[in-house]
């Protein structure tokens, strides 16, 4: 499986973790790393994530962009790691 990190940008709303996790499990990528901090204002959050998926990075990237509370999502650096499952 390929390694592959996100940065995502969010309103901070109880809800918006939970989409985002839940969209990840249905792409059928596994979360491998998670750091969650405060925007600069009180009104987002950023959330960096280390994700892995035989599949392309892209198809989380576009669904991830589509959700109402997310702001922006950047695919942070293409590893070319391989974890094994």
């Amino acid at each position: 499986m390929m390694q592959h990190q996100l940065a995502v940008q969010a309103r901070f709303r109880p809800e918006t973790l939970e989409r985002v996790l839940r969209v990840i499990r249905h792409r059928g990528f596994h979360i491998c790393a998670m750091n969650m901090a405060p925007g600069l204002n009180t009104e987002n959050i950023n959330i960096e994530l280390t994700v892995a998926s035989p599949r392309p990075v892209e198809l989380l990237f576009s669904q991830l962009s589509k959700l109402v509370d997310v702001d922006r999502v950047e695919i942070q650096q293409p590893t070319s790691q391989q974890i094994r499952a």
